[in-house]
């Protein structure tokens, strides 16, 4: 079963760079939503996660702060 990712994140971060692209390389579909353009998605994050910084993963519900891979690894179960 799929599950639903989230990455809040900006244009210019190199964290979220390498956050998506990590993302790619294992196949999982995500929603990317820049939260320098969209000021909602913007307070929706900083709700989730408490906090300004990018990127913000959200899979399933589980919050994930940073390009923390084996977080990322272990909620997505690769």
């Amino acid at each position: 079963m799929d599950k639903q990712v989230k990455v809040y994140s900006t244009p210019t971060c190199p964290w979220c760079m390498r956050t998506k692209q990590f993302l790619k390389e294992n196949n999982i579909n995500f929603q990317d939503i820049d939260v320098s353009s969209n000021q909602a998605a913007a307070e929706e994050m900083v709700q989730k996660s408490g906090q300004m910084g990018v990127p913000v993963l959200d899979i399933d519900g589980q919050i994930i702060v940073g390009f923390d891979k084996e977080k990322i690894k272990q909620s997505l179960g690769i």
